[in-house]
């Protein structure tokens, strides 16, 4: 977007681990410009910086040792 030389930005981010911290902080940035540009909105979107990354770690269910492992099985 041609941006990268006219904004300065400083932020803290607190939780997460790293890769979850790095989404946050691209994701606030793009929403951020999007407020200050609305014209960057169709550039940011295709680009995928406005969507929330909806992946989340798989609960484990019981009789199973992970969320989909199952114990060993034995024929005999």
């Amino acid at each position: 977007t041609n941006t990268d030389t006219v904004y300065d930005v400083d932020a803290t981010i607190h939780g997460g681990g790293v890769n979850g911290q790095a989404g946050a902080l691209r994701m606030a940035i793009a929403r951020s410009l999007v407020e200050l540009d609305e014209e960057l909105r169709p550039t940011l979107k295709k680009a995928g910086l406005l969507t929330r990354d909806a992946r989340r770690k798989e609960s484990k269910k019981y009789g199973l040792k992970k969320a989909r492992k199952a114990p060993q099985f034995t024929k005999r």
